[in-house]
């Protein structure tokens, strides 16, 4: 009888280490570390499949010399305005989203209505109202980013947005930098990162340090499903007094601003994180720098293979976005004058 005791004693406590091995190995997966970098040109049959004609048309159309046309600029930044106004409205605050109101999903049509609990959560005041900056970067997560250099001249932008929880220290902030004035944050990756925030929320809690005091955007009114995932990312932020001051985008901008980009030509189910914030800086900032963003697994200059993230290479969802139709409408902006789409290297001034 002692020696089985003895003996259940011992696998219980193997049982103890083992999990304590596995959720010390699933924390440490979760930090990001950069894919080994291809820079050499790729042999014809290594190119995607319609990649170099597709490349070859980009770099035809993109104008390498490039000077802000005020008059392009103005105009277009005029058409967001009087469409989709995403400076006054773009954000759900207090005084535009009030107890007893309803909040109408811009996907699914699911009818939320905004409790005291809710509305608790909401900013008290539009950040943007009233506020322009002279220089803003939009930094996208391309693997274009990889090796670039550009971390300096992006940070030296007067407000910097970011994409979906990117990772920039360590051997990133070379190449993206590590200033955030803003960070979107899709409730997905609080899915499928994070486990949907129901367990342990110290990594994703640490995970948001990098980015400071800055905005963290929530779309999490895109479909029903995503509001109680959001509302535990809020609690996680104040519980554990993180200085990221969560907002949420307002689904009337997104439906006002797939109306205005398919008038643009721009048909899709669903812009992306890039579309939404490329248009809100537009709206916000003098003159918009693009980096990060390239939608081919080919570099633009000697085709060696990317990366579809500079941290990782999962590809984006082909049946949601259509990434190299958007793209196309950067590369018309950038001739125009309207915004800077940059493409090559920082470190060899090629930008």
């Amino acid at each position: 009888m002692r020696k089985q005791l003895s003996m259940m004693a011992n696998l219980l406590c193997l049982g103890c280490l083992l999990s304590a091995f596995i959720w010390y190995t699933f924390e440490e997966s979760l930090e990001f570390h950069r894919p080994l970098p291809q820079r050499s040109a790729s042999k014809p049959s290594e190119l995607c499949k319609g990649c170099k004609e597709a490349i070859d048309k980009v770099k035809k159309l993109y104008n390498q010399t490039w000077k802000k046309q005020e008059e392009n600029y103005h105009r277009f930044r005029l058409q967001l305005n009087i469409n989709c106004n995403g400076s006054n409205n773009g954000i759900i605050t207090q005084e535009n989203t009030p107890v007893g109101s309803k909040i109408v999903c811009d996907k699914d049509r699911t009818v939320i209505p905004v409790t005291p609990v809710l509305f608790k959560a909401f900013i008290k005041e539009n950040p943007f109202s009233k506020k322009r900056w002279d220089t803003c970067s939009v930094v996208g997560s391309g693997g274009i980013l990889t090796n670039s250099g550009c971390g300096k001249i992006i940070d030296s932008a007067d407000f910097v947005f970011r994409c979906n929880l990117p990772p920039l220290e360590n051997e990133f902030k070379n190449d993206v930098g590590i200033k955030t004035n803003l960070v979107t944050a899709n409730p997905t990756i609080f899915i499928n990162k994070y486990g949907s925030l129901t367990g342990r929320r110290r990594p994703f809690a640490d995970s948001l340090h990098q980015y400071g005091n800055s905005l963290l955007l929530f779309p999490c009114f895109s479909f029903g499903f995503s509001r109680g995932v959001c509302q535990r990312a809020v609690y996680a932020i104040e519980d554990m007094k993180i200085p990221i001051q969560p907002i949420f985008l307002n689904p009337l901008y997104l439906e006002r601003l797939v109306k205005f980009w398919k008038s643009q030509g721009l048909k899709e189910y669903r812009p992306s994180t890039g579309l939404y914030i490329t248009s809100l800086a537009l709206e916000l900032c003098e003159t918009v720098h693009l980096y990060g963003f390239w939608p081919f697994s080919n570099h633009p200059d000697r085709l060696f293979p990317l990366t579809n993230h500079y941290y990782d290479n999962v590809p984006y969802n082909a049946r949601v976005h259509s990434m190299p139709n958007e793209f196309y409408h950067w590369v018309q902006l950038h001739n125009k004058g309207v915004l800077k789409l940059h493409l090559g290297d920082c470190k060899s001034g090629q930008v």
